[in-house]
């Protein structure tokens, strides 16, 4: 018997699943929501802040490890062989000398500069927008693998802000680290800035790292944007590891702690998105979108079959950021799910301040109410928005509402809506943005096929694939490609798994454990050809509307 651990740690929760390393068949799972981040501290959403407690994903682990092995025969334990994880990214914490996140310290325990900084956080716009500004006049452009432009969302952009900003923070601050490093690092106690085992995937796409010029952005291209930076490089690293290797070896204490055997072996960490296309089967030429929050979708190619020059305006192509020996591709959506939910919370309004302070029934009717009423609004917009013709369709949006990921970065851009009318209603305007998050993945998919690279299929994983046929049938007409859905929940959780397999010995390479692990498709959408036509007339608009807000709309900073 052997079993392996993956954790998944998401925006709001982390998900840790218990896996046959031989077979796949998920024994248990379990989730933790972070209790600060649901009580919405440390953020602040009008200035996009948003910082999470490192104990909140040390409670979380915990937590779910503990749980899922409760569900499990006691021989199960006694079996794990491997864990690995998986982390939003860039999520990076500004650490002492000994590699400690700041807010694990007292005197920082409630400073949110101290704490990990989400990747949705664009509060380091004009930071990157100096960076990529360097960048391009240095005589190494070293966002040539990053899509050529650096974002707010990345690790470099972030910590920069945040010592300009904290100067009790700058004072103590002597390096950085990325979550999915950190977990890792904490399970097997080499936690020193030096001694950790750095993930290809989080460098290669968010830190400048590559091989060609020998590890990180070099000491003067740094201080030739602040000398806040100095000396930040040497405390960091020059070598790096797909997550196909092992870390370390977990303590005994996490051990203890954990319930688990002192041998288990603790995988090098990586990006959600990048492990969820693992568990997703990906393949050369799969385009793997992983659909919550916002989207990250992801590619492997081979090598010999890129063209010679980095595909621009995308988030990095990497050799070895996804699957060993091919390069990972990765571009995305800065906000999907989050369109969704940000029309859900203007509806709500009149239910949550109105309806929730009425004193025609009792407090107990009365929560339940608000309850029901909030909860349905998406699934009534659902409903009413499938009856409407596309060709009745005639609002536009763009889905910018938290910037652009791809096609090139710009986190300085808003959302729009227009062609609005006095018959313009909700279920309207619930599918134009629908529409939207559609069109902004087609833009994705565009961009890589103008950048030579051939896409065979696409894969839809997260929460709103399994759940949202409308949502899905759209994209499926939108891109004019067949969608397969992978049929796991835990697809992100099961590629953190299967790494944990390779990282434990059991599996040679990760295609070994994906062709014994993976657990198949849950459904699939066939495109439209006469509703592809009418939505690429909208697509147009969706591109004209997009460059007016760009160059008409996007506030300077």
């Amino acid at each position: 018997m052997k079993y392996v651990i993956g954790l998944d740690y998401g925006t709001d929760s982390c998900r840790a699943i218990v896996v046959d390393a031989l077979t796949g068949k998920e024994m248990a799972t379990a989730v933790h929501y972070y209790s600060r981040w649901k009580e919405g501290k440390y953020c602040d959403p009008k200035s996009n802040r948003y910082r999470q407690h490192p104990l909140d994903y040390v409670e979380a682990m915990e937590q779910t490890i503990k749980e899922s092995l409760r569900k499990c025969a006691p021989e199960v334990a006694e079996n794990v062989a491997g864990i690995s994880f998986d982390t939003t990214g860039s999520t990076p914490a500004l650490t002492d000398e000994n590699g400690t996140p700041l807010a694990l310290l007292p005197e920082f325990a409630e400073n949110p500069n101290a704490m990990f900084v989400l990747w949705k956080d664009h509060t380091a716009v004009a930071e990157a927008l100096e960076i990529t500004s360097a960048a391009k006049s240095w005589e190494v452009d070293y966002t040539l693998y990053e899509g050529g432009v650096y974002s707010s969302e990345w690790v470099w952009a972030k910590a920069l802000h945040i010592l300009r900003e904290d100067a009790e923070v700058r004072r103590a601050a002597c390096s950085w680290v990325e979550h999915c490093d950190w977990l890792p690092a904490l399970l097997t106690g080499s936690t020193q800035p030096e001694a950790m085992a750095r993930s290809r995937c989080a460098a290669g796409h968010k830190a400048m790292w590559s091989e060609l010029w020998e590890g990180l952005p070099s000491e003067q291209f740094l201080l030739s944007i602040d000398p806040l930076l100095a000396k930040y490089r040497e405390r960091l690293y020059t070598k790096t590891y797909p997550s196909n290797h092992k870390a370390g070896t977990i303590t005994k204490e996490w051990a203890d702690r954990l319930g688990l055997p002192e041998n288990v072996a603790v995988g090098v960490g990586a990006f959600d998105c990048h492990m969820g296309a693992v568990g997703a089967a990906i393949e050369p030429y799969t385009f793997v979108r992983v659909i919550g929050t916002s989207t990250c979708d992801i590619m492997v190619v081979k090598p010999g079959e890129m063209r010679s020059e980095p595909i621009g305006g995308i988030c990095g192509q990497v050799n070895g950021s996804v699957i060993p020996g091919m390069v990972g591709l990765e571009a995305g959506q800065s906000s999907f799910g989050d369109v969704y939910a940000w029309f859900r919370r203007v509806l709500a309004f009149p239910v949550e301040n109105i309806l929730a302070k009425t004193k025609l029934v009792d407090e107990e009717t009365r929560r339940k109410l608000v309850e029901e009423v909030a909860d349905e609004i998406i699934p009534v917009l659902t409903r009413e928005a499938e009856k409407i013709p596309v060709e009745e369709s005639v609002i536009v949006a763009t889905d910018w509402l938290n910037g652009r990921r791809t096609p090139y970065a710009n986190q300085q851009l808003t959302g729009s809506i227009t062609r609005l009318n006095l018959g313009s209603t909700a279920p309207l305007i619930f599918r134009a943005l629908v529409e939207a998050t559609a069109f902004g993945s087609k833009a994705i998919v565009d961009r890589f096929v103008s950048a030579g690279i051939r896409i065979d299929s696409v894969t839809g994983i997260g929460g709103i694939s399994l759940k949202s046929p409308f949502v899905m049938q759209t994209l499926a007409d939108v891109l004019n490609m067949p969608i397969k859905v992978c049929k796991t929940e835990q697809a992100c959780a099961l590629g953190a798994a299967m790494f944990a397999a390779v990282a434990a010995g059991i599996y040679a390479k990760i295609e070994d454990a994906q062709q014994a692990m993976a657990q198949g498709f849950a459904s699939s959408y066939t495109p439209d050809g006469k509703r592809h036509e009418a939505y690429m007339k909208l697509y147009a608009k969706y591109c004209a509307l997009g460059e007016f807000s760009e160059k008409t709309l996007c506030d300077e900073k």
